[in-house]
């Protein structure tokens, strides 16, 4: 049995830079057409110069792939409108972090107050260009995205024009805003349909599957699995595929992040297939973000079968989800 997929699409993802960025770039390139680059690098991206140097990176980090990546700017109160205008043909969106929340994000945004942001906000609106939004707060660790609900409500209902995209949803509260907000999206993670925190600290601590916003319950992960294998218009894959080198996720002081890149594809046939959707996995995969963004990507054919693919202990020195474990399909070809 074979799948076909036209331009797969990872609508959140993590390159890092340096090393790290040649050793996981081409892992996504490979099998995607086009991913949207997170901009929290050390120091984060906020200069158009910033932008097109790191872009310039990836791409030669690629191995030659058909791959688009689509950049963005870390989000900052103080853009001018003449600024985000004169950026607007080289980003693809803006990606908003409360300021210390999760990876290097200490230079988010310390304050959700309207009235701070709604220069920024306005002016996105009439660029037309996409908010993304890491939505946690500082509270109790298993309530973060759902106390920043409010927060969602109210930039989606004063900014009617603003397309706000609430990044790797984990709740079923945040499932819940998408049908009453006509401009709310969300991307879901491969990580996020499968494990709950049981699987991170349930026995064992296992530090790879640790991330933020961190898994949650079992009836949060059955939400986000009902919107996923619906192909619910409003949602799309986004890998939030984050590579720490092994003594950062396996040391005092975990680095949060799931390192899904190179397995992404496989597995998600491997549970669309489960549940008897394998039909649904087009929209999810690419179909969605293309209508949501109105974004044409590279023409690119990826084929899988279902012949078992052992998945590498490591990436060098990254450990990926199911490490040395057996998935059901593989890639065949990219065409």
């Amino acid at each position: 049995m074979q799948i076909k997929l036209s331009s797969p699409l990872d609508m959140h993802l993590h390159l890092r830079d340096a090393d790290m960025l040649k050793t996981v770039a081409p892992l996504s390139s490979y099998g995607f057409a086009g991913a949207i680059i997170m901009p929290n690098l050390v120091p984060p991206v906020t200069t158009t110069e910033a932008l097109l140097a790191y872009k310039d990176r990836i791409l030669s980090s690629t191995c030659r792939d058909k791959f688009e990546p689509l950049m963005t700017l870390f989000f900052k109160n103080d853009y001018s409108y003449e600024f985000l205008k004169k950026a607007k043909k080289h980003i693809f969106a803006l990606k908003l972090y409360p300021s210390g929340i999760t990876t290097n994000s200490d230079g988010g945004v310390s304050s959700m107050d309207i009235d701070l942001l709604r220069d920024t906000f306005e002016t996105m609106s009439e660029l037309n260009i996409p908010l993304l939004v890491h939505g946690e707060t500082n509270g109790f660790v298993m309530d973060r995205e759902m106390e920043f609900g409010s927060v969602y409500e109210q930039f989606a209902s004063n900014f009617p024009n603003l397309k706000i995209v609430m990044e790797h949803i984990t709740t079923a509260h945040s499932a819940s805003l998408l049908d009453k907000y006509e401009n709310l999206y969300a991307t879901i993670t491969l990580h996020h349909l499968l494990i709950t925190l049981d699987d991170v600290a349930g026995g064992m601590l296992s530090p790879h599957l640790f991330c933020k916003p961190i898994a949650k319950r079992p009836e949060d992960r059955d939400a986000l699995l009902k919107l996923a294998l619906s192909a619910h218009p409003k949602v799309m894959f986004g890998s939030d595929s984050a590579p720490h080198p092994v003594d950062k996720k396996e040391s005092c002081g975990c680095a949060a992040g799931v390192f899904t890149a190179p397995i992404a594809l496989q597995a998600l046939a491997m549970l669309f297939e489960k549940h008897k959707s394998l039909d649904k996995l087009q929209a999810f995969i690419s179909d969605n973000a293309r209508k949501i963004y109105g974004y044409k990507p590279i023409e690119k054919e990826v084929i899988l079968e279902n012949i078992p693919f052992t998945v590498p202990k490591s990436y060098k020195d990254v450990v990926p989800m199911f490490s040395a474990e057996k998935l059901p399909w593989s890639i065949k070809s990219v065409l």
